[in-house]
Formats: structure tokens, sequence, C-alpha cells
């Protein structure tokens, strides 16, 4: 996968969260959770388009980290968003799917620019 379809990805990544964000009851607990995953997805998108203009190695690595967080972030609010039974399982089960694998992906590519063997 190149940067391009990673940036594509990640930006599908964004709409897909915020769209099931919004789907959240409106109580104080979907209201925060809305604006946490709001927040972190839309943020994996931003901040991969950032990685691709690193001007560093350093940079790439340190701006990767951030994306990876913020994926794994989003992985969360997803889980907890099932633990909670806020939405139907089915509903968020294959956008925790997309987030793990994003995350998986994201992981590896900072391994390789680490110079570390995959595992």
């Amino acid at each position: 996968m190149d940067a391009d379809e990673l940036k594509n990805r990640t930006k599908k990544f964004a709409h897909r969260y915020v769209k099931l964000a919004l789907a959240l009851p409106k109580t104080v607990l979907g209201n925060h959770i809305k604006g946490q995953l709001i927040k972190c997805s839309t943020s994996v998108a931003a901040n991969y388009r950032a990685v691709c203009i690193a001007q560093s190695k350093p940079n790439f690595i340190s701006k990767l980290s951030i994306v990876i967080e913020e994926t794994d972030e989003a992985c969360f609010w997803m889980q907890f968003i099932i633990d909670e039974q806020l939405l139907k399982k089915q509903r968020v089960s294959p956008l925790l799917q997309e987030g793990r694998e994003l995350t998986s992906i994201l992981v590896s590519s900072r391994k390789t620019a680490r110079g570390l063997k995959k595992q």
C-alpha cells in the first residue's frame, strides 16, 4: 500500500468513524464519546498527511507514532461503545476491525522506518 492509498484509507476511516459517532445516543456518555471519537478519528487522517510530508526520518517516525496513538484511541472508543452496548455490535465491529488493521499497518511502517525486523 503506497502513501496515497493510505491517505485515502485514513480519510475514509475518519468519515466512517464520524458518521458512527453522530449516531451515538444523546446522553452524557454518548456525547462524551462522540467528541472523543470525532477528535481522534479525524486526527488519524490529518496527521497521516503530515507523515507524508515529514522533513526527516526522525520527524516521520514521530508523526507516525502520533497517528498510531490516535488510531489506537479510536479503537478503544469503538470497544467501549460495544462494551456499553451504546450501538449494535454488528454496526461497530467492522469499524473496529478497520482501526485494528490500520494500527497494524502503521506499526509495521514504523518498525520498517526504524530499521527493525517485522515480527
